[in-house]
This record gives C-alpha cells, structure tokens and sequence, in this order.
C-alpha cells in the first residue's frame, strides 16, 4: 500500500474517528436500552450529532489528505464534508429502511421520520461547520 495513503488513514483515524464511534456507541447503547422506543425524540439529537461528528471526520479526512492529493481550497473542503454527510446521511437512512424490512423493526416511522432525519442530520453539519476553525 502506498506510505502516503498509510498515513493519512491512520492520521485521520487517530484524530478524528472518536467523533463517529462515540456517536455510534451511543446509538448502540440507545437500542440496548430501547431508549428511542421510550423516548423516540432521542432520535433528533442523536442524528443532529450524528450530522456533526461525521462532518468533522471527512473535514478531517480533507485536511489531511493535502500529503496525498495536494491543498484543496478552504470552501471545496467545507461543501465536500457537507456533501459527503448528506451522502452518509442517506445511506444511514437506507441501513434504517432494510432492517424495518429484514427484520421487522421499526426505525422509520414514515416519510416525515425519514425527511427529518436527514434534515436534521444535514442541519449539524451545517452548524459544524460554521463553528469550525480550520487548524493548519
């Protein structure tokens, strides 16, 4: 594998992979507990997080890439990790639609659910980035 690519994996992961897994352990412990099944509120703030965390990983994953693939443009960086959580925000959906048909859960609660979900996830994004200071 190429030393370059090497790096920037473990750079990225070392620091910023944090963000996703404590959101997605959250998520896990949330299905342990049946927490979203007694309080299925939880589900705007754990995607508002969610939209947050992802955002700064591939923000991350920009930022470094620079050794890989040379500087990328500060507003190229922001609205690809934007679009890059929308991305990841439609695929979470889509994780959340075939187990509702595999295994008969009930994640999606309709259209609404669905289209909040992904509104609410892009809107953590949002503000992340626009709190965000670029470190170089």
């Amino acid at each position: 594998m190429n030393q370059k690519f090497s790096d920037w994996v473990k750079v990225t992961l070392r620091e910023s992979a944090w963000a996703p897994l404590c959101v997605m352990l959250f998520y896990i412990f949330g299905l342990a507990v049946q927490l979203y099944d007694l309080f299925p509120v939880m589900d705007i703030p754990s995607h508002f997080m969610g939209g947050v965390a992802i955002t700064y990983f591939y923000r991350s994953a920009i930022r470094n890439s620079r050794n890989l693939l040379g500087e990328t443009p500060h507003p190229i960086q922001v609205v690809s990790a934007i679009a890059l959580t929308g991305t990841t925000a439609v695929f979470w959906e889509f994780y959340e639609f075939i187990t509702d048909f595999l295994l008969s859960t009930n994640k999606i609660r309709g259209l609404e659910d669905t289209l909040t979900d992904l509104f609410v996830g892009l809107m953590g994004a949002l503000v992340f980035s626009l709190l965000y200071k670029r470190r170089d």
